[in-house]
């Protein structure tokens, strides 16, 4: 059966750490399949979530929402990561000795293959499609084969299922072993039930003086796999069987090459309770398929007969349902975990402002008032320009009369600060000199930090006062009381020094900050409500113990002054997928233009990552095989090599029909307007395909950095779909039977693959096409996989004096 089914009950999709897999294969309607669909349709079309469907065997009630007597509960649950596998089990062919990587067996039929292994002992047995090997005080048990296999170029795979308990007992051990003919002497995996411990081992005379051994944990140890490369022993281990982390090396000893091996799987204990190991799909190559989340578990009845057809989809899910992001400038801070951040981009009928870091360390900033007059207009004031934010604009009657802000600070927040380790920062905007930006104190008036304008120069200064110490220090020698937005961080140690930046530059100020319980924090005024700033501020954080660097502070200047404008396509979105709470993002290809700032808030997350993706015509797509991202920049595209092919396939071995060939103005496109963020609009058009088929409009706003850049992007389509080629935009395959299924289950989107002896009605024998997505069925014993896909000849480029890419008419398209 090539399918592996695994869910990860109780653990956070997002949170891969969380997760231990549990197989439920034997529960999926293998009748019925799994079909998952990814990519998408085309080249022009945005790739979709990944969905999977499949029906599981509920007749014991473990799939109902709620049921407290399944063995899953109470994890049967929306959103329950689930992720889904091709298995490939080698066959054994031609003569002994054998490659040891042809030893495979996947126990399901509940018989031993007596063939495979011969010399089995102790009790073992097939149980519930698991090798099943007692662990007993009764003698050694084991599934053992017969003494015909090289490890020489090859390698021994197996998954660790169900380890044995202590019991009671002294020792307790179960191992995966390639024996040598020597008695003691063999290589493996061998797991401790007492210590917990699964150590790589190089055994004579069944003792490893420098074995490596490590805590086992089944994320990173359920597949375990020893394997020999150019004289070298590799112990490798994995948490799904595709993905393998080397754990120890070692030179071959030379009976690996000398010899022939025979591969045992044997436990033993010393006293204390029988159990077992449980060992499965030995000699397994496996595919990872779909990574997501179950959407419901929806119970259904036929008469008696209780089944539950699950619905799934990849990480788009999760983050299709964030809300929308705030500015980049506010997104770039809080992904610095501030213990309080008070944006102050509240609307213009507010009253208070919040803290939004969700650390609960702040309450709200309300308007206090010194003396009578003044205003706090929110919305009213200028903030970072790259934000598309307003900021709280404060107008005193005088230096002392007039309104500011003032929040509570928690316990938490002052035993945090404890260690004296404080990061201030905010925006601000004024004319006026001599007024406090944002000071913290504590309300018994021992100890605080002013932040304000030197009311001679405007320079910007930090004073530092407890019962015993008043340290002030003016950073830089700019006066910033010249309307325009700028930003401050004022950050200390645990030594009580620190240091200022102003709009992105380590200013190299000393400053002596004395040890504080600070509780209370005020915008626009000192802790005494005097000193009244006139004029705008936003983005006011503090974060206390903190572990900040320098290109953080920067980084919140550049986020705040130009929202990233002119970072690279691939940076910018590995910048969005942090938002979203997703560190990983595989990057293919090296053309990675400079993309726009998008500082503004207000759109989802892949909104943006759909405009860097359409900008820069690359592609975007959830992986198949963990919580991740794959972005793809267009040059990997570019003038396939047909040594890279994932695989080239016979017409007469689709074994499948619906192959059809296109020719229509689906794609066909000979003029482009296109616009960037503060650019201009511009034209290009293609005179000959708009006198033979008329005018096919596409418009392209997009967020190159010049104007040039726009051209070339919409000439680049242009060049492209003026004049379509046909097309094989469908082809399946049952891949199943394939020699190469391998290859097969390696195809990706952007990969390519030929078909060849295709009918002589065709316009070439061969077809060379790329991926754009694919529907699969996966059945007991078939997989049905039908690849959507696109000419690679429209991504061709040219090269100078290349045969195939420098054809006047043909292949003279230039790459951008």
């Amino acid at each position: 059966m090539p399918l592996l089914v695994e869910m990860g009950w109780g653990g956070l999709v997002q949170l891969p750490t969380t997760i231990t897999w549990t197989d439920i294969t034997r529960l999926v309607n293998v009748v019925q399949g799994v079909t998952i669909s990814r990519g998408a349709s085309d080249e022009f079309s945005e790739t979709q979530p990944g969905t999977c469907v499949m029906c599981l065997d509920n007749q014991d009630g473990w799939f109902t929402p709620g049921n407290a007597l399944s063995p899953y509960a109470p994890y049967v649950r929306r959103n329950a990561p689930v992720r889904v596998s091709a298995v490939v089990i080698p066959s054994r062919t031609g003569s002994a000795p054998y490659p040891m990587a042809m030893l495979g067996d996947d126990f399901d039929d509940d018989r031993i293959n007596t063939v495979l292994w011969p010399s089995n002992y102790g009790g073992a047995t097939e149980v519930a499609g698991r090798a099943r090997v007692p662990v007993t005080a009764a003698g050694t048990a084991a599934f053992q084969t017969a003494r015909v296999w090289s490890l020489v170029g090859s390698k021994l795979t197996a998954k660790l299922v169900t380890l044995p308990g202590v019991n009671g007992s002294s020792a307790a051990v179960a191992s995966m072993w390639v024996n040598s003919t020597t008695g003691g002497t063999r290589l493996g995996w061998r797991y401790n039930a007492i210590t917990g411990t699964i150590g790589a081992e190089n055994q004579t005379s069944f003792f490893d003086g420098t074995a490596v051994a490590v805590a086992y944990n089944p994320r990173d140890y359920a597949w375990l796999r020893v394997r020999e490369s150019a004289g070298t022993i590799y112990w490798e281990s994995s948490g799904d069987g595709f993905g393998w982390t080397v754990r120890r090396t070692l030179a071959a000893p030379a009976w690996v090459a000398a010899q022939t091996h025979a591969v045992e799987f044997p436990t033993t204990r010393t006293g204390g309770t029988p159990d077992y190991v449980e060992w499965d799909l030995v000699g397994a190559e496996v595919r990872p398929r779909f990574y997501g989340m179950v959407n419901e578990f929806p119970v259904q009845w036929e008469g008696l007969l209780s089944t539950v057809t699950i619905s799934c989809t990849d990480l788009f899910k999760r983050l299709n349902r964030l809300p929308p992001l705030r500015s980049m400038l506010a997104e770039e801070i809080l992904l610095d975990g501030p213990s309080v951040y008070y944006p102050l981009t509240e609307p213009s009928d507010s009253v208070s402002a919040g803290d939004v870091s969700g650390s609960g360390m702040g309450g709200a900033l309300a308007i206090q008032q010194t003396s009578t007059g003044g205003t706090v207009e929110f919305a009213a004031g200028v903030a970072p320009a790259a934000t598309g934010d307003q900021a709280v604009q404060l107008t005193p009657a005088s230096n002392t009369a007039g309104k500011y802000l003032r929040a509570d600070l928690s316990a938490a927040f002052v035993q945090a600060g404890l260690a004296r380790d404080l990061v201030m920062e905010a925006w601000f905007s004024t004319t006026v000199q001599g007024r406090n930006i944002m000071t913290v104190y504590d309300t018994g008036d021992l100890s605080r930090i002013i932040v304000y304008l030197q009311a001679s120069t405007g320079y910007l200064t930090v004073e530092s006062r407890s019962p015993d110490t008043t340290s002030t220090a003016v950073a830089g020698s700019t006066n910033l009381a010249d309307g325009k937005p700028h930003h401050v961080v004022v950050v200390t140690d645990s030594a009580g020094v620190g240091r200022v930046y102003v709009d992105g530059v380590n200013l190299g100020t000393a400053i002596i900050i004395t040890a504080f319980d600070y509780n209370r924090l005020v915008v626009g005024a000192s802790h005494n409500g005097l000193n009244l700033w006139d004029g705008a501020i936003s983005h006011v954080a503090l974060y206390a113990d903190h572990n900040l660097a320098e290109p953080e502070f920067t980084g919140h200047y550049t986020a705040g002054a130009s929202a990233y404008s002119g970072e690279a396509a691939d940076t910018r979105i590995q910048r969005l997928a942090r938002y979203a709470g997703i560190n990983s993002v595989t990057v293919w290809g090296t053309t990675h233009d400079p993309v726009a700032g998008q500082g503004a808030g207000g759109s989802s997350v892949v909104a943006r990552m759909r405009e860097v993706e359409a900008t820069e015509s690359g592609r975007l797509w959830a992986e198949r095989d963990w919580y991740g991202l794959a972005y793809q920049s267009r040059d990997v595209r570019y003038n396939p090599d047909p040594s890279q092919e994932v695989f080239t396939i016979d017409y007469a071995d689709l074994e499948t029909r619906g192959v059809e060939l296109s020719d229509d103005d689906q794609k066909l496109c000979n003029t482009v307007d296109g616009t960037r963020p503060g650019g201009a609009t511009q034209r290009v058009s293609a005179p000959q395909s708009v006198l033979a088929f008329g005018m096919y409009e596409k418009s392209l706003d997009i967020l190159k950095t010049t104007d040039n850049a726009v051209l070339d992007a919409a000439a680049w389509l242009v060049s492209r779909y003026a004049n379509p080629l046909p097309e094989l935009r469908e082809v399946p395959i049952e891949a199943h039977t394939m020699a190469f299924y391998l290859d097969i289950l390696d195809a990706e989107i952007g990969g390519y693959f030929s078909v060849y002896n295709l009918p002589a009605q065709a316009p070439a024998s061969t077809l060379r096409v790329t991926v754009e997505g694919y529907t699969e069925t996966l059945k007991h014993n078939s997989h049905n996989i039908q690849f959507h896909t696109s000419t690679s000849s429209t991504d061709s480029v040219w090269v100078l004096d290349d045969t195939t890419y420098s054809v006047l008419g043909s292949t003279t398209r230039l790459a951008y």
